[in-house]
């Protein structure tokens, strides 16, 4: 009932804007839509704030809602008709992307997505079938980075329409998105390690003398530790305690600090790389990192295998190890039960500890 009730207010609301809205273009003496046929679709010829804008249809109904739409939110309130969902999103990565600990990633994103024709369009033109289009598309993504790009697009529409005033509509909620894809489930073999190892020069260990030597160590202290790419790039020695065993993230990827236990293997890694009273663990840059890393692993004729999967290669061996809490706080899982998403022991492995 609070629901119709609710429903009744915003109609009469919206209402009483078409006729503001009307009202004030009056005033200022423009012509109010016109609707005519064009060929085998309809025509819809609007003017905002003396900015002439048309649009085709297939049906009259269509042409009028536009309209309808158009007329309801044209208020003093309202800034800048005419801003392309190009502007929205290169504001966006100005003033929001980089305040988020992925703004690095964000932000190249959002300056793809300027270049698809989408972004040529206005605010106020965007539709759901806009964005069905944009999906279709997307030959080349998989279902996940759809729907990444979809969240960083509906983010963008939120804060024009909440924190700018530039829309009055997000069409995103409106469009059905892909189905989220199962997760990953890759784990890394003995072998393989050995392989990517050969590649960057790190058989025989021991300390690293060279840039793909630093790589190899993180390689191992990824599957060591659990730790995430970042995590380990971002890592400073002076919150590395060798001699209690732990290390210290100060901000993680869900915005806490973390201190991570340390076996003596990774205390030994550790000990290849220095240790040093200061500065970065790791004097390679993450990106050229990530580069030797793929091209290593192309390079060992190894297929389908990212560096974020020893995240779950590390889950996986430290479950035979920890209790589901422990391992939870080490890895830096707030709700135990996400642990499943990145905990992929073979059945063949859990059947060897039945005995």
């Amino acid at each position: 009932m609070k629901l119709f009730h609710f429903s009744l207010i915003f109609d009469l609301i919206r209402k009483k804007c078409a006729k503001s809205a009307q009202k004030v273009r009056k005033d200022r003496g423009e012509k109010m839509a016109s609707i005519r046929k064009h060929g085998k679709k309809w025509q819809a010829d609007i003017r905002l704030k003396g900015l002439r804008r048309t649009k085709l249809f297939k049906t009259k109904m269509e042409a009028q809602q536009w309209a309808i739409k158009q007329e309801e939110f044209v208020h003093p309130g309202l800034h800048g008709v005419n801003w392309t969902f190009r502007d929205a999103m290169q504001r966006y990565a100005k003033e929001e992307s980089v305040k988020k600990r992925g703004a690095r990633w964000e932000t190249i994103r959002l300056n793809k997505l300027c270049r698809h024709p989408i972004a040529d369009l206005t605010l106020l033109d965007l539709t759901p079938e806009d964005f069905k289009k944009w999906i279709k598309d997307q030959t080349d993504l998989a279902p996940g980075s759809i729907l990444r790009e979809l969240q960083v697009m509906s983010g963008v529409l939120e804060c024009a329409i909440n924190d700018w005033n530039w829309a009055v509509d997000n069409p995103i909620k409106r469009v059905r998105k892909p189905s989220k894809p199962q997760p990953r489930d890759r784990r890394i073999s003995d072998a393989e390690i050995a392989s990517i190892l050969k590649i960057l020069e790190f058989e025989n260990e021991g300390p690293a003398k060279s840039l793909r030597q630093e790589i190899a160590v993180a390689f191992l202290l990824a599957i060591e530790t659990a730790m995430r790419q970042g995590e380990l790039w971002g890592l400073e020695w002076e919150r590395v305690d060798l001699q209690k065993q732990y290390l210290r993230l100060p901000m993680t990827k869900n915005g806490f600090r973390r201190d991570v236990p340390l076996s003596k293997r990774a205390v030994e890694l550790f000990g290849y790389l220095g240790p040093r009273k200061s500065g970065k663990v790791f004097s390679v840059k993450q990106k050229s990192a990530g580069t030797i890393f793929r091209r290593s692993v192309k390079l060992a004729e190894i297929e389908n295998l990212t560096f974020h999967d020893t995240r779950h290669e590390a889950i996986s061996r430290l479950a035979r190890k920890l209790d589901v809490l422990d391992l939870a706080r080490m890895v830096g899982h707030r709700d135990p039960r996400s642990l499943m998403i990145y905990y992929n022991a073979s059945a063949s492995e859990i059947a060897g500890r039945l005995g």
